[in-house]
C-alpha cells in the first residue's frame, strides 16, 4: 500500500514538475497571471513531501515489502537513525533532494522580481526539478515492491548510524548544494529576459549568499563527523566525494566576491561563475550517485550514472549558449581596471579561487581519464593536493588580506594601512620559526593568518562607523577563514602519532602524552559484538583519566567500525584509536595521535557559516531592481502580469 502510494507521489509530481515548467514558459512567453505557475509550484513541493512522508512511514512500520527499507531499514536499528534513514542511501536521499528543491523553487516564485526575469528563472527551477522526478521515477524508485518480503533489514550503513550529524550533515549539505540552482537560474533567466535582466546578480545574491552559508556548515559538519567516526584523526582526505563539496564552494566563493561592487559590471564573468558552481553540483552528484569513484562516502554502482552525466553535458551546453549570447555591456559600464585596486585584487582572488577548483577537479577525475588515457586506472594521492592547491590557498588568503586596504583611490594610505598587518605577519613568522620551525608552508600560513586577522581588526571601527550589518558579517566570515588557516597548519605541523600493538599494563607514548592498556572488554548483542579498550590516558600536569575506544562488528553489513576516543582540550585533542585486538593474550593495536589546535577548524568553520548567513540576512533587505527606467515605470505588462499572481 505505502509502496503504491510512494510511486504514485512521484509520478503526479513529475507530471506537477512539467506542468509548471510550462505554465511559468508561458508567463515568460506572454505574461499571462502567475497564480496557475504558483499553484503547480506548490502542488510538485506537496508530492514532493508526500513522497518523502510516505518512505519515512514505510522505514518507522518497518514495512520491508518496500525495496529502499529492506535495503536500508531494520528493527534493531534506533528510532532517531531510522528516521535519518531516509537519506542515508541512493533513492532515498533522491527523495529529499527533490524536497529540498521544491522548497526553494516555492521561495523563489513567492517573491516579487521582474516579471519575465522571474518567469525564465523559475522554467530553469522547474526543469531541474522535472529531470530529478524523471531519475526518481524512472531509475531510482524506492518504493518498487520486494518479493519475498524479508522479515529484517539490514539497517543503514553502519558509519551512518555512529553520529548525531547524520541527521543534520547531509540536510545541510544540500541546501547548500540545492540552493545553488537559484543562482544558476537567474544567469540563464538574465539574457533571455533582456533589460529586466540586468538586476540579476543583485537579487540572486542573498540565494547565493544562503546556499553558500549552509555549504560552508555543511562542509565543515562534514568534517567534524569524519573527525570523529572515522578513526583516521584528520578532517579531510582529499576523498572525490569531499571535493565534490568543496569546487562548488570555490567558485561560488568567487562568485560572491566579483559580483560586489565595480566587480559586477564583469558580467559574463560572473554568469560563468554562477552557471560553473551548479553543473559543479551536478558533477559532484554524478561522482557520488554513479559509482564513478570510490570513496567512503559515495553510494554503490547504479543505473544513475548515463542520466546524470547526460544532465551534466545538457547543463553545460545551456550555460554556454545562453551566457555568450546576451546582449552587449550599455556604454560606460565597463571601466579600465587599476592595477592596484580593491576591484583588481577581487578579481585576481576569483581567479585564483577559480584555478584551485580546477586543481582538485583535474585530480577529482583523473581516475575517469587515466584509464581510457593510459590503459590503466589510476587517482592521485593528498600530495598532488597538498603541492598544488596548499600554495595557491595561502596566496588566496594573502590576497583576502590585502583587498581590504585597498579601498579608496589614495594608494600610499592604503600601503600604510597594510604596514601593521605586515609588521604583525613578519613578528609571527619570526617568533613561531625561533620557538618551533613548523617548516616553510605552515609558518607561511601563520604568518598570512596574522596578516589577515590583524587587518580585519583594523577593520573593524571603519566597519563600526559605516554600519551595515553585511559588512560586518562578511569581516567574520573572513576571520572564519583565516581560523581555519590557522588550524590546518597547525594540526599539520604539530600533529603527532604512533601506532603500536602493546600488552595490558604497557604503554603508548606520542610527546608528553601516554596511553596505558588497562583491559579489553567483549560485548555481544543482537547487533553484534563491541570490543572496547580500556585505558588510562596521562599527560603532564594533568590528573590520569579513562578513555575507551571501541571497535564494533555489524553482522547484517559484516562491516567494522572504529569508533576513536576523543579527549579534547583547550589547545589540542588527544585522538585514540583502537586497530585490532587479539583473541588469545588480551593485547590490542592502538593509535595514539596528538592534534594541536584542530578545534580552530571546528570554531572557524562555524564563524565563516554564521559570516554568510549574517551577509544574507543583511542583503535580502528588499530593494527595487530592474533599470531606472523600469523603476520609473510601475506598470508594464510584465509586472502586472506578476502582480496579478
Amino acid at each position: 500500500m505505502l509502496g503504491e502510494l510512494g510511486t504514485s507521489s512521484l509520478t503526479v509530481g513529475l507530471l506537477c514538475a512539467t506542468l509548471t515548467a510550462l505554465l511559468w514558459l508561458r508567463v515568460a512567453l506572454f505574461g499571462t497571471p502567475t497564480r496557475p505557475a504558483r499553484l503547480a509550484t506548490a502542488a510538485t513541493l506537496t508530492t514532493a513531501a508526500v513522497a518523502c512522508g510516505v518512505l519515512e512511514a514505510a522505514l518507522l512500520r518497518h514495512d520491508f515489502s518496500v525495496r529502499y527499507v529492506a535495503e536500508n531499514g531494520g528493527r534493531q536499528v534506533p528510532l532517531y537513525y531510522t528516521v535519518t534513514s531516509l537519506w542515508s542511501a541512493l533513492d532515498g536521499s533522491l527523495l529529499l533532494w527533490l524536497l529540498v528543491l521544491g522548497g526553494y523553487a516555492v521561495l523563489l516564485a513567492g517573491r516579487r522580481y521582474p516579471a519575465r526575469l522571474q518567469a525564465y528563472a523559475m522554467v530553469v527551477v522547474s526543469a531541474v526539478t522535472v529531470f530529478f522526478f524523471a531519475l526518481s521515477c524512472f531509475a531510482a524508485n524506492p518504493f518498487r515492491a520486494v518479493d519475498p518480503v524479508p522479515a529484517d533489514g539490514p539497517g543503514p550503513n553502519p558509519l551512518l548510524q555512529q553520529h548525531p550529524a547524520m541527521g543534520v550533515h547531509p540536510p545541510l549539505l544540500y541546501a547548500g548544494y540545492i540552493g545553488l540552482v537559484v543562482p544558476f537560474a537567474f544567469a540563464l533567466a538574465a539574457p533571455l529576459a533582456g533589460r529586466e535582466g540586468r538586476g540579476w546578480l543583485r537579487v540572486a545574491r542573498p540565494w547565493t549568499l544562503v546556499a553558500w552559508a549552509a555549504l560552508t556548515a555543511g562542509i565543515g559538519l562534514g568534517a567534524w563527523w569524519s573527525y570523529a567516526v572515522l578513526g583516521w584523526g584528520g578532517y579531510w582526505a582529499w576523498d572525490p566525494v569531499e571535493n565534490a563539496s568543496l569546487l562548488p564552494w570555490l567558485t561560488t566563493t568567487a562568485f560572491l566576491h566579483t559580483a560586489l561592487g565595480p566587480g559586477a559590471r564583469r558580467a559574463g564573468w560572473n554568469l560563468v561563475l554562477a552557471c560553473a558552481s551548479f553543473v559543479l553540483v551536478l558533477l559532484g552528484t554524478f561522482l557520488t550517485r554513479s559509482g564513478a569513484v570510490a570513496s567512503v562516502h559515495a553510494f554503490t554502482d547504479s543505473p544513475l550514472g548515463p542520466m546524470l552525466l547526460g544532465f551534466v553535458l545538457l547543463a553545460v551546453v545551456a550555460s554556454t549558449i545562453l551566457t555568450g549570447w546576451r546582449p552587449p555591456e550599455p556604454a560606460g559600464r565597463t571601466a579600465s581596471p587599476v592595477l592596484l585596486s580593491r576591484s583588481t585584487a577581487v578579481l585576481v582572488n576569483g581567479v585564483l579561487l577559480v584555478t584551485i577548483a580546477a586543481v582538485v577537479l583535474i585530480g577529482t577525475i583523473f581516475p575517469l581519464l587515466s584509464g581510457p588515457l593510459g590503459g590503466v586506472r589510476t587517482s592521485v594521492g593528498p600530495d598532488y593536493y597538498h603541492r598544488t592547491a596548499v600554495p595557491l590557498a595561502i596566496v588566496v588568503l594573502l590576497a583576502m588580506g590585502v583587498t581590504p586596504a585597498l579601498r579608496g583611490h589614495d594608494r600610499t594610505r592604503a600601503l600604510r594601512r597594510l604596514a601593521v598587518p605586515g609588521a604583525v605577519a613578519l613578528a609571527t613568522v619570526a617568533v613561531v620559526g625561533l620557538l618551533s620551525r613548523p617548516g616553510l608552508p605552515a609558518l607561511t600560513a601563520f604568518g598570512t593568518a596574522a596578516f589577515v586577522l590583524t587587518g580585519l581588526a583594523g577593520e573593524l571601527p571603519d566597519r563600526f562607523r559605516r554600519s551595515g550589518r553585511g559588512r560586518l558579517a562578511g569581516l567574520v566570515a573572513h576571520a572564519g577563514i583565516a581560523l581555519v588557516a590557522v588550524g590546518v597548519a597547525g594540526s599539520s605541523a604539530y600533529g603527532r602519532d604512533a601506532e603500536r600493538t602493546v600488552r595490558t599494563g604497557e604503554t603508548l607514548r606520542v610527546a608528553d602524552v601516554s596511553i596505558r592498556l588497562v583491559g579489553v572488554d567483549r560485548r555481544g548483542d543482537s547487533g553484534g559484538m563491541t570490543v572496547r579498550a580500556r585505558l588510562r590516558l596521562s599527560e603532564s600536569g594533568e590528573a590520569e583519566r579513562t578513555v575507551t575506544p571501541v571497535l564494533r562488528y555489524h553482522p547484517a553489513r559484516d562491516t567494522v567500525v572504529t569508533l576513536p576516543a576523543i579527549d579534547t582540550g583547550l589547545l589540542r585533542d588527544t585522538y585514540v584509536t583502537l586497530i585490532a585486538v587479539s583473541p588469545d593474550d588480551g593485547s590490542a593495536t592502538l593509535r595514539l595521535a596528538v592534534n594541536p589546535l584542530v578545534g580552530l577548524l571546528w570554531a572557524g568553520g562555524a564563524l565563516t557559516a554564521a559570516g554568510g548567513l549574517g551577509s544574507a540576512i543583511a542583503t535580502a533587505r528588499p530593494r527595487r531592481v530592474g533599470t531606472p527606467r523600469d523603476r520609473a515605470r510601475p506598470a508594464s505588462g510584465a509586472v502586472r502580469a506578476g502582480a496579478a499572481g
